[in-house]
């Protein structure tokens, strides 16, 4: 599974994902800082790439479908700490061995998983 990590996360998120095995990159490192949520969601449809944000944007099936991305996980968090959003991707990666996320919208929060098609 392939991710990108989107610029309002820590970096050490998609560090994280790579420690444990997967293929993970940042929207800073491909120098999309700032681009637009439409040109972010192209870049991962071409790629093939799970985005994981904080965004809420994308969580609006109507303008981000789910079907037409490999995964959408956006974190709807109360505290976006650093050690508060690392633990929560810590308890994600544990979910992503046991729920489908291909063409789906996890939102993640602190106490539960929604998903939807």
């Amino acid at each position: 599974m392939e991710f990108k990590v989107d610029e309002n996360l820590p970096v050490e998120v998609a560090d994280l994902l790579r420690q444990i095995g997967y293929d993970a990159i940042t929207v800073l490192e491909q120098h999309l800082g700032g681009s637009s949520d439409a040109d972010i969601a192209s870049v991962c449809q071409q790629e093939r790439r799970v985005l994981i944000t904080l965004d809420t944007d994308f969580a609006d099936i109507r303008a981000y479908p789910p079907a037409q991305f490999p995964g959408l996980i956006v974190l709807r968090l109360h505290r976006q700490d650093k050690p508060h959003i690392l633990a929560v991707i810590d308890r994600l990666v544990s979910l992503l061995s046991s729920e489908p996320l291909k063409n789906l919208l996890w939102i993640l929060e602190e106490t539960r998983l929604r998903i939807r098609g």
